[in-house]
Parts: C-alpha cells; sequence; structure tokens
C-alpha cells in the first residue's frame, strides 16, 4: 500500500541513491531539467550529417548563437585516430622549435627566456594551437606565485569551458543554455587582463569541416564490422530427421559451442554442411571508403598527404613538406602575435620584470650530434676558440689548450736513389715490377 501511495506523489524522485522528497514548487522544474540532461545524453550517442547540418545553422544564429551541440559533435571528431595523428604532428612542429626573448636592439636576453620556460606556458600554447580546430580558445591565467628557484610565474593557464563562452558577444554565461544576454562581460578591463582570447569571434574552426569526413568513417567502420560478423565465418547448417525436441535441443546446443577444434555426436541421418561464403572482401567498399575519407583529413588539417601517408617520389615528398611548413609557419605567427600583443603587456602588468621584451622565435640551424661534432672541429681546426663555450655549452670543466707537437717524418731520399749515411753514400735497390 505504502509503495502505490508513493508512486502517484510526485513530490517524491526515485534515485539510484534513495528516495528524494522535492517541495512542491520545484519538483516539476526538477523533473523537467532531468529530464532534458538525460535527452542530451541519449543524443550524444548517435550523431550523423543532419545533427551536424543543424549544430551549425544553431552555431552561426545572429541573435542567439549556440555551439553547444556543435562542440558535442566536435568532440565525436577529435578521437578520429588519422585527425588526431595529423594534429599531433602539426602542432608537434610548432611546441618543438626554440624561441627566444631580445630586447629593443635585437639582442637576444636569455635571462628573460626563463620566465617563459614553465609548465603554465606550454599549456597556454597547446590550448592556443587548439583553437584552430575548435575555432576559439578563451584561457585564463592564475594567480601570480613563485616557482622552486624564486621567480614569478603563474599558478596555471586553464581553459574556459567552451559550452559556456559566446565569442561573438564576448560573454560568458554561467549555466548552459542561457541567452548570452545574461552572461558577464570578460572583455571588460577588469576581467580582460586576467584572460587570453585565441581565434576570431565568429570562427569555428576546422573541426566544422572535418565532421564531414569523421561521421562516414565511422558509419564505415561499424557497417565493416557486421559485414565481417555476417560473412565473415563460413555458415553451419544441420539437417536431420528426427523429431524429438530434446535431441533437436541438444543439437542446437552443440551446433552453437562448436568452435576451435569443435566436435559433437548426432544421431544416425544427420547432415553436417559448412557454407562458405560468396560474397567477395569488402575492400572495395569499405576501406576505400575509410582511406579516402583519412587522405580528405590530411588535406585539411596538414595540407597534404605525403608527410603522414605513404609517397611515390623525393620530389613530391619535398613538395609536400613545404606545404606543410608553411602551415606550421601560420601557426608560429599566430603565437607570437598572441605572446607580444596579450601575454607580454598582461605580465608586465602583473609585475614581471619583462618591459621592452618581444618574443621571437629561434630560426637557427639545429644540427645532430654527428654534425655539431663536425662543426666544432673544423671551427677547432683553423681558428681559437674561447674554452668558456664548451664549459657553457657541456657543463664542464675546461682548462687551457693544449700544444699539439708536430710529428716529425723520416727524410725522403734524393732523386738517385741514394740516401746518405754518415759521409758514405748507399744505393737503395728500387723496386722490380711485377710483369716483366
Amino acid at each position: 500500500m505504502g509503495k502505490n501511495r508513493n508512486k502517484g506523489d510526485k513530490t517524491l524522485l526515485q534515485t539510484p541513491f534513495g528516495t528524494l522528497r522535492l517541495a512542491k514548487n520545484v519538483a516539476k522544474r526538477f523533473r523537467k531539467t532531468v529530464m532534458e540532461l538525460q535527452r542530451t545524453t541519449d543524443s550524444l550517442t548517435r550523431k550523423d550529417i543532419g545533427d551536424w547540418r543543424m549544430a551549425w545553422q544553431m552555431a552561426i544564429n545572429v541573435e542567439n548563437p549556440n555551439r553547444q551541440r556543435l562542440y558535442d559533435i566536435y568532440r565525436d571528431v577529435e578521437i578520429d585516430l588519422h585527425l588526431a595523428g595529423c594534429i599531433r604532428q602539426r602542432e608537434g612542429f610548432v611546441m618543438a622549435r626554440s624561441f627566444k626573448l631580445v630586447n629593443g636592439k635585437g639582442e637576444e636576453d636569455q635571462k628573460a627566456a626563463e620566465w617563459f620556460n614553465t609548465e603554465w606556458f606550454k599549456q597556454l600554447m597547446k590550448f592556443a594551437l587548439d583553437a584552430n580546430y575548435w575555432g576559439h580558445s578563451l584561457i585564463e591565467l592564475g594567480d601570480v606565485t613563485t616557482d622552486t628557484n624564486g621567480r614569478k610565474c603563474y599558478e596555471w593557464a586553464r581553459l574556459v569551458p567552451r559550452k559556456h563562452v559566446s565569442p561573438e558577444y564576448g560573454r560568458v554565461v554561467e549555466q548552459l543554455g542561457d541567452d548570452w544576454e545574461k552572461g558577464v562581460d570578460y572583455r571588460s578591463p577588469e576581467i580582460a587582463q586576467w584572460l587570453i582570447e585565441v581565434g576570431q569571434p565568429d570562427n569555428l574552426g576546422l573541426f566544422l569541416k572535418a565532421a564531414t569526413q569523421t561521421i562516414p568513417k565511422k558509419n564505415a567502420l561499424a557497417f565493416w564490422d557486421t559485414f565481417a560478423e555476417i560473412f565473415g565465418m563460413p555458415m553451419r547448417i544441420a539437417r536431420t530427421t528426427s523429431r524429438d525436441g530434446k535431441e533437436l535441443a541438444k543439437m542446437e546446443k552443440m551446433m552453437a559451442d562448436m568452435g576451435t577444434e569443435g566436435w559433437a555426436i548426432f544421431q544416425q541421418g544427420t547432415e553436417i554442411e559448412v557454407v562458405e561464403s560468396s560474397k567477395g572482401d569488402a575492400f572495395n567498399v569499405y576501406d576505400r571508403r575509410i582511406d579516402r575519407a583519412n587522405s580528405e583529413l590530411s588535406k585539411l588539417i596538414i595540407g597534404q598527404t605525403m608527410t603522414i601517408e605513404d609517397g611515390s617520389s623525393m620530389s613530391q615528398s619535398e613538395t609536400h613538406l613545404e606545404v606543410f611548413q608553411n602551415l606550421v609557419e601560420a601557426d608560429c605567427d599566430m603565437i607570437r602575435d598572441m605572446v607580444n600583443n596579450q601575454l607580454i603587456p598582461r605580465m608586465i602588468k602583473h609585475g614581471f620584470p619583462i618591459k621592452g621584451i618581444h618574443f621571437e622565435w629561434d630560426y637557427g640551424i639545429d644540427y645532430t650530434p654527428e654534425q655539431q661534432v663536425a662543426y666544432e672541429q673544423l671551427v677547432l681546426d683553423n681558428y681559437e676558440v674561447d674554452p668558456a663555450y664548451f664549459q657553457e655549452k657541456y657543463n664542464m670543466p675546461v682548462g687551457e689548450r693544449r700544444q699539439q707537437v708536430p710529428v716529425i717524418g723520416s727524410t725522403p731520399p734524393d732523386d738517385g736513389g741514394e740516401e746518405t749515411k754518415g759521409n758514405k753514400k748507399q744505393h737503395t735497390a728500387k723496386p722490380q715490377p711485377f710483369f716483366d
């Protein structure tokens, strides 16, 4: 009786953690919120081109732009393995490049570079590069603190959740689904001094285009798995004249359990037939569609295919590498402008002693260890080198350079084939040719 009575009470909510009693004035609103959250969770499991087009339409709405559904699709796009490899390759070239801090005279300031050789700056660069694919990144700088060496640094660099940001109007909303007018203006001077904004307000990123390939690719992989499940293994057919239900059930169990090195005992008159699939392989249908999707993704992210896939010739690969390097240079320019125009002014305002310093990439030649040894040996053989160079570079004590003793060889014989020993001349035998 008590169970039936509680079932009709709308102020009671059954949860895995127990029964909650809600106030009457909020019960209806709370249940509506729970239903909306559940519906959103279900929609994340099924994405197709129709969902992508609808999410795109919502994101470009002029009066009330909303990128939440589009970002849900971007989450599915992001886990594509080939796409992730392309992004890692492109971002890796930027993150691995050396940089330097120079003063107004163009001289390198190695002491100023110590303020940027930190974890928070690397994380800031990573979030900034992600703006190429998501369209926009709003990065928050942590409180100013000191590191283990006593130098000033930011506690962290953290990404503001993209679903809460409306870059078209420069607002951050507290609750998902709220209009941008209810949000906080993050471009106001009081708040902007702790924020770094990367990306154009109306840019939706490269993931918008990548979704046109990752969604069909995911479907092709799922269909291929279904094809392999149906046609990959031969079908086993058992024919019998028995009508005994127990015997039929026994035969069914034997057929179901018949796997590797399987065996079974059947009644006389039972026939077992193994039918091979007459369908051809799915290579021309599914594998080529997946390869085409990977090729399109490579062209989108890294501008070509041969630096991440198999190439056909050295000349073509060099051309593709030049295209890829142009994209890397564009990313480097974006990072440089972000640091010089946004980060350094904020650091100066927060008390970092880097006034008059600007960020530049170090385009010096990077030698391999073998090339470095050959280069240094060439210089040592022809010029005098200050020992402080090796002491500073290799962090090892270096003394004065040793004077090399020249090697004195024996006196060559004269033209007559004779050599002098004391006051006498001795004739040396000339070598005879092997053939007469």
